[in-house]
């Protein structure tokens, strides 16, 4: 396949929020186009409410965008009956690109996706290769699979996911395991995904795997059949997801990807754009193409 560098520096992993929301132009909520480079979407909410002289839970976003990387998003902010001075919003962390009123806060998944500029270096691979590779991803799509970034480092959340279920602690966000929620739904997802390709199938385009929590699945026949298979070994897990307040769900196997282009910038070094929808990971098409690898020096 190939391998390749990526996330050299901040500028090779660009990320622009797509959101299909048409401010009122009136309203309670200040809604803020923020652009930052090398901060994560909490810290910048943290110091927006800061600055804004409000609660940090008066702070909406839709999603979280990568630390490492150049991104814009779009933040809220609660100011019922303020004119509130931009000046005062002002910080080397962030830079505020639009202004608008609305009326309503921003809520996770409200964006319609994401749009990526990323610059895969030291990357060899010949043109035939490669057209051969971007033709059959946007034929096909490529599996959904949730992103390592879900799993901390070096999946340091699964470890915590099961110490927290022997503990019987993994209990949602008002006790602060949110993060290992769904840290540990996500990792059962994967499981069934990546049996889901390995069996006889047709087109797996219009398919689903489960999101656990409490409610009877809703798959059926041969599906319903490989699930349980994958998930008997982790019904710890599965129980602990079902009695943490979550319902269960259902996610696309395959994500479809949107004006899939690539470019060579220079020898050896790939410039990849396109859009996701939301909640769908890069790095997880990425790896379609090219075996991923940091710089020693990543995140430093």
């Amino acid at each position: 396949m190939g391998s390749a560098l990526f996330r050299c520096c901040p500028e090779d992993f660009i990320v622009d929020e797509i959101i299909d929301i048409q401010p009122t132009g009136e309203g309670e909520h200040l809604l803020l186009l923020v652009s930052k480079r090398d901060q994560n979407t909490t810290w910048v909410a943290g110091l927006l409410a800061k600055l804004a002289g409000i609660p940090r839970n008066d702070v909406g976003f839709c999603g979280m965008k990568d630390r490492f990387a150049v991104t814009s998003q779009w933040f809220s902010l609660h100011v019922p009956g303020r004119d509130l001075d931009l000046n005062c919003l002002e910080h080397d962390d962030f830079t505020i690109l639009q202004v608008a009123r609305h009326n309503k806060k921003l809520r996770r998944g409200m964006h319609k996706g994401n749009q990526f500029r990323i610059v895969l270096q030291d990357f060899s691979v010949t043109d035939v290769v490669l057209k051969h590779r971007i033709d059959l991803i946007v034929a096909k799509g490529v599996p959904n699979y949730f992103g390592e970034q879900r799993f901390g480092h070096n999946g340091n959340n699964l470890d915590e996911v099961q110490k927290l279920i022997q503990l019987d602690k993994l209990k949602g966000n008002r006790h602060g395991t949110g993060l290992y929620l769904s840290a540990a739904r996500s990792w059962l997802f994967n499981l069934v995904t990546a049996r889901r390709l390995q069996e006889p199938h047709g087109d797996l385009a219009e398919c689903t795997g489960p999101l656990w929590g409490r409610g009877r699945p809703i798959s059926e026949g041969q599906v319903a059949t490989i699930e349980a298979d994958v998930l008997d070994g982790w019904q710890d897990w599965c129980y602990a997801l079902e009695h943490a307040g979550l319902k269960q769900q259902r996610r696309d196997l395959i994500m479809e990807v949107g004006n899939l282009t690539a470019q060579w910038v220079e020898t050896h070094k790939l410039c990849l754009e396109f859009s996701l929808p939301s909640g769908c990971y890069a790095t997880t098409l990425m790896r379609e193409i090219a075996e991923l690898s940091r710089p020693d020096n990543f995140g430093l």
